[in-house]
C-alpha cells in the first residue's frame, strides 16, 4: 500500500511515488585509476559534473576534506558525482594536470576541467563550490518538479488518471503547498467521478494556494457540474433545438452540459450560435458562459483557441 496520502486507486494498483533520484552512495562517490580515468571522469562528466579529489594516504589536511567532501556529495542529490584518486598509487593524471600540492579538486564537465580549488575548505565553501558546478539544488529541483508536473497534465488530457495522479501525488509529498499539483489531483478526483474527494483536497489548500488561478479553476468546474446535473436530459433538449433552432434556453443549458461531458468544441459552438443568432439574450449569457469554459478549459487548452478564434470572428466582423 502507498504511503502517499493523495494516492488513490483508479481501477489498477497505484505507486503513489516518484524516484526524484536514484542513484546510491555508492554510485555518487567511488575511487579512480589511471587506466579507469577516463570513464571514471572524461565520459561521466558529459552526464553530470563530476569532482575529482587528489589526496593520498599521508596528507593530513586530505584527511580534513574527506567526510566533508563526502558528506556534501550525497547531500546533493546526484547533481554531481566524487572521485577519488589517490596520487601515491596513481601520480600520472595528477603530473598532467599540473597539480603540486594536495589535496586539490578539479571539476570536470563536459569531459573537461571547469574549475577547482586546492586545500582543506570548510563545508560552507565546499558546498558553494557545488552549486557554482552543478547549479543551486532548489533550481533543479523546480525544474524536475516542473517537468513532472508537465508530465502528469498530459496524462490527464490522455485520461490515464492513474498514471497522471500518481506523478501529481508525488509532487505533493516533495511541495505539499503546490497549488499546480493540488488543482491536478482534485482533477483526477472529479475525472474519476470522486467529487466529494476533489472537494476535500480544494478544502485543504493553504491559504495562499487557495488564491492560485488552477484552484479557482477547479472550484468553477466544480460548480459547472453541479449546476449541469440539474439543467435536465440533453435528449429532450437536443429534440426541443430540432423542434425550434432559436431557442436559446435549451441551446445554453445543452452547452453546460456537453461541457462538464467533456465535449468542449460541442459546448464552445453551441455558445457561439446563440452569439450569431442573438447577442442580447439574457445580457450577452451566451458569451459570459463561454469565458467561464475559457476559465476552466485554461488558454493553452485546443478548445480553447479554437473557440477564441471563432469568437473574435463574431465580435470583430
Amino acid at each position: 500500500m502507498s504511503d502517499n496520502p493523495y494516492a488513490t486507486s483508479f481501477g489498477g494498483q497505484m505507486s503513489g511515488a516518484v524516484n526524484y533520484g536514484t542513484e546510491t552512495a555508492a554510485d555518487l562517490v567511488k575511487d579512480t585509476t589511471t587506466a579507469t580515468f577516463a570513464q571514471d571522469v572524461i565520459e561521466a562528466s558529459r552526464q553530470q559534473p563530476v569532482l575529482v579529489d587528489f589526496w593520498a594516504p599521508w596528507c593530513g589536511p586530505c584527511k580534513q576534506l574527506t567526510p566533508i567532501i563526502e558528506k556534501v556529495i550525497k547531500e546533493a542529490g546526484g547533481r554531481v558525482k566524487l572521485v577519488k584518486m589517490n596520487i601515491d598509487d596513481h601520480p600520472s593524471i595528477a603530473g598532467q594536470l599540473g597539480i603540486q600540492s594536495i589535496p586539490a579538486v578539479i571539476a570536470f564537465v563536459g569531459g573537461r576541467p571547469a574549475d577547482g580549488f586546492m586545500g582543506a575548505l570548510p563545508e560552507s565553501q565546499v558546498r558553494a563550490f557545488i552549486d557554482k558546478v552543478a547549479g543551486p539544488a532548489d533550481a533543479d529541483q523546480k525544474a524536475e518538479i516542473a517537468a513532472i508536473l508537465e508530465e502528469a497534465k498530459t496524462l490527464l488530457a490522455q485520461h490515464d488518471i492513474g498514471g497522471a495522479a500518481d506523478l501529481f501525488g508525488a509532487i505533493l509529498q516533495a511541495e505539499p503547498d503546490n497549488a499546480a499539483a493540488l488543482a491536478g489531483m482534485a482533477q483526477c478526483m472529479i475525472a474519476a467521478g470522486q467529487l466529494d474527494n476533489a472537494r476535500q483536497i480544494l478544502a485543504s489548500a493553504p491559504e495562499e494556494a487557495a488564491a492560485d488561478p488552477a484552484i479557482a479553476a477547479v472550484r468553477k468546474q466544480l460548480e459547472q457540474i453541479e449546476e449541469a446535473r440539474k439543467l435536465g436530459d440533453p435528449q429532450a433538449l437536443e429534440q426541443a433545438l430540432a423542434a425550434d433552432p432559436d431557442d436559446h434556453a435549451a441551446r445554453l443549458k445543452l452547452a453546460k452540459i456537453r461541457n462538464v461531458e467533456g465535449n468542449r468544441d460541442a459546448a464552445a459552438d453551441h455558445l457561439l450560435t446563440i452569439m450569431k443568432r442573438d447577442r442580447t439574450f439574457e445580457d450577452d449569457a451566451a458569451r459570459r458562459e463561454l469565458l467561464q469554459f475559457f476559465e476552466v478549459w485554461g488558454p493553452k487548452d485546443p478548445a480553447t483557441i479554437a473557440a477564441r478564434r471563432k469568437l473574435s470572428s463574431i465580435l470583430f466582423s
